[in-house]
């Protein structure tokens, strides 16, 4: 009988056999020189702020002067908070050849792997089984893996899915350990590979032959009859009754494969698979995925215990069948893995375009920003692709608070099979929707709730209690997924991304305050950065108007052209893009990435980080808001198409586009204004650098140009925007005008 095994290995390493290694990156030096000029620039361009408005004679100038003062006063903090990555950004090798002289096979800990998923329709069920088959076909004792999926929508069509995955898995997983297989994914190797690999026209096959019933089950509804081939099936799919609803219906735990009881074809022991589906009904909060997340924790407690945890999104396949191998370079080391909370690898993306129009790859907050953390206490928790010690949810490394139960403490044995009758009692019985009343679940144990980014919540409790994380970027990504090829998905996932990390800020544990006071004043700025993540739409939207809209009227609002203070702007300005440029390209990104990903910047600015901000405020003022969306990862051939080549996708008629065309209009205004001021053969001295800021402007806004006016696909600016967003913009230029 299996008993698992609380992380307590017996290891030494020596400095002729490293597990890893980590070294302070060759740029610090330069950024730390970097930071003391361009923080002496910024303290002077304040002063002449203050200077400028103490000597302000008109309402008008005195107005000005304080808009920019608030906006550089924004830049200026975030600016600070940067610079918190940018002082200890430090690199990590590994080297998992060693492991076998510290670790014996026998010796690897169990590894639970938490899959969540919560639409069928907006996230496939193949995608979600490709995702659980490749990290099944981990290079890992198979013995060692149980995967749960919870499938949060309480769908039969996605256990429907796992239920031919787990016979498809019994194929699959031997194929790839006896051919080296590095592409576990399915979908990914059939693509990528040819067939000539023993049996791997029949194998293919199979698996087309499981995509077909999957998908035709997706496409009708419901699961044909035909499918279901025994008794017991018919069974587990008789729980979903007419009154079985997504928001109200029981637990479900399904066990679709069982290490001790079921073999692959070879005849070696398969991984664990359960599916689960958390009690819901309408009188009890969910605390959408830090909820699902939460059951999880306590159903593996129950029944495999394992002391490693990795949370991995349901679009996020396994690229690396060593990932675990490498993880455990870490945590074998006697010296770190006291207070090693866990190890963060960076979300990576397939089919990203050569360009990355939406800048989906998020390089700073991936894996720029989170190897500058590495350097201090580690970097913030992103959801996916992180490796958790369990005790790591039950308190501080020297202060657990364990739960009443002991079958959901982390040093429990677990010595009955998973399918047995009390195990699953006890599981169903911690999943259920009533179980959490009263207790501390979400506030001292495990996943936090409060907040939408329960990703960030709750790496910053663990940072604060004591804990410590680690940043490991290998050559070949350990995971990919998938990305919004549309811009209205990519804002409205950052837009929700934005409510959550408000409620963070607006809460007792603001990075600034609770975190500096318990992590040190570096992590807690780290911290804010994305924190604050929505302020940045203040100056954003300042300079998006404010220099274009006095231009049409012939107002200066920078200095003259020969003034010593323009040169302030202009370095202030080129040295910051300069700098974020330099870290974006060492980072492995091209010059024409950096600009997509900069005026994404700009563009979130004006929509998702406004539109976040606004969806906030109404939500504390106590008005219902949408709550949790689920991006779609649902592919159309057109739009994929269009992103391929380059092109934005606006399509739908959002809110969040008018801001955008408007400033485009705007920046279009000013820009024609000041050429006609030009052939007049007036002085531009004094607007030059708001000329030059409208073409800045003008250059980022092209595609909304070409969205509006020129294209006729589907993926257009739809027009009712366009009409929309010129009416507000004739009516910001007639009102300055007037004024």
């Amino acid at each position: 009988m299996r008993k698992n095994k609380t992380l307590t290995m017996s290891t030494t390493t020596t400095a002729a056999s490293p597990l890893h290694t980590t070294h302070l990156l060759r740029r610090t030096t330069f950024n730390r020189t970097f930071t003391l000029l361009y923080t002496t620039a910024i303290f002077t361009l304040l002063h002449h702020h203050l200077l400028t408005l103490h000597y302000s004679t008109t309402v008008t100038s005195a107005a000005t002067t304080t808009t920019f003062l608030i906006a550089d006063l924004i830049l200026a903090f975030m600016w600070t908070t940067t610079t918190a990555f940018r002082l200890y950004p430090t690199s990590r090798k590994v080297f998992p050849e060693n492991l076998e002289k510290v670790l014996e096979e026998k010796d690897f800990p169990a590894i639970d792997i938490f899959i969540c998923t919560a639409d069928p329709y907006k996230e496939p069920p193949m995608n979600v089984v490709n995702t659980a088959l490749s990290l099944m076909g981990y290079d890992y004792p198979p013995e060692k893996i149980s995967v749960y999926v919870s499938d949060d929508g309480g769908s039969e069509l996605t256990l429907f899915a796992f239920m031919e995955a787990a016979k498809f898995a019994k194929i699959w997983v031997p194929f790839c350990r006896d051919n080296n297989i590095v592409d576990r994914c399915p979908e990914v190797f059939f693509r990528l590979n040819d067939v000539a690999f023993s049996d791997g026209a029949k194998i293919k096959a199979m698996y087309e032959d499981m995509k077909l019933k999957v998908e035709n089950a997706v496409e009708r509804g419901q699961i044909s009859a035909e499918y279901i081939t025994n008794e017991d099936e018919r069974k587990t799919f008789d729980k979903w009754s007419q009154g079985f609803t997504r928001h109200d219906h029981p637990t479900v735990i399904q066990v679709l494969l069982e290490n001790e009881q079921e073999n692959d074809i070879k005849g070696h022991p398969m991984p664990n698979l359960i599916y689960v589906s958390r009690e819901k009904n309408k009188a009890s909060p969910h605390h959408f995925k830090a909820g699902a997340l939460n059951a999880l924790l306590r159903v593996s407690a129950v029944m495999t215990n394992a002391p490693i945890v990795l949370t991995q999104d349901c679009d996020m396949y396994s690229n690396d069948p060593k990932t675990p191998k490498r993880m455990l370079c870490f945590y074998a080391d006697q010296s770190i893995r006291y207070d090693l909370g866990y190890v963060q690898f960076p979300q990576r993306f397939h089919g990203i375009n050569g360009a990355d129009i939406y800048g989906s790859e998020y390089k700073r907050l991936y894996v720029i920003n989170p190897g500058g953390m590495d350097g201090l206490r580690g970097p913030c928790y992103v959801g996916s692709g992180c490796f958790f010690v369990r005790r790591v949810f039950f308190g501080g490394p020297s202060s657990p608070e364990f739960p009443k139960v002991s079958q959901l403490r982390p040093d429990h044995v677990v010595e009955k099979p998973i399918r047995s009758g009390k195990v699953l009692a006890l599981a169903h019985e911690v999943a259920g929707s009533n179980y959490e009343n009263g207790s501390v679940w979400g506030s001292k144990m495990g996943f936090r709730y409060g907040s939408l980014s329960e990703d960030f919540f709750t790496g910053l409790h663990q940072h604060c209690r004591g804990w410590r994380s680690l940043f490991f970027h290998p050559r070949r990504p350990a995971f990919l997924g998938d990305l919004p090829i549309s811009l209205y998905d990519a804002l409205n996932q950052n837009r929700r991304w934005c409510i959550g990390l408000l409620e963070v800020v607006f809460s007792k544990y603001n990075p600034l305050t609770f975190g500096s006071r318990f992590m040190g004043p570096l992590m807690g700025l780290a911290y804010a950065h994305n924190a604050f993540w929505p302020i940045w739409s203040i100056p954003i939207i300042i300079y998006s108007f404010v220099p274009q809209l006095a231009l049409l009227n012939r107002l200066s609002v920078f200095p003259e052209v020969t003034s010593i203070w323009f040169l302030l702007y202009v370095f202030l300005f080129l040295g910051a893009n300069i700098q974020d440029c330099l870290d974006f390209m060492l980072a492995h990104g091209t010059f024409q990435q950096w600009w997509n990903d900069q005026r994404m910047w700009l563009i979130r600015g004006l929509s998702s980080y406004f539109f976040g901000f606004v969806e906030f405020s109404i939500k504390r003022l106590g008005i219902a808001s949408k709550g949790f969306h689920v991006t779609s990862k649902v592919v159309d051939g057109e739009q994929s198409k269009r992103y391929d080549n380059g092109v934005f996708e606006f399509g739908v008629p959002s809110l969040m586009f008018i801001p955008l065309a408007t400033v485009a209009i705007v920046n279009a205004a000013a820009i024609a204004s000041g050429i006609v001021q030009i052939l007049m053969g007036r002085n531009m001295g004094g607007l030059f650098g708001q000329m030059g800021l409208a073409c800045f402007g003008a250059v980022n806004s092209w595609p909304i140009y070409e969205a509006m006016v020129w294209r006729s696909d589907k993926g257009k600016m739809p027009r009712v925007i366009t009409v929309i967003s010129t009416f507000v913009a004739l009516f910001l230029c007639t009102l300055v005008l007037v004024v």
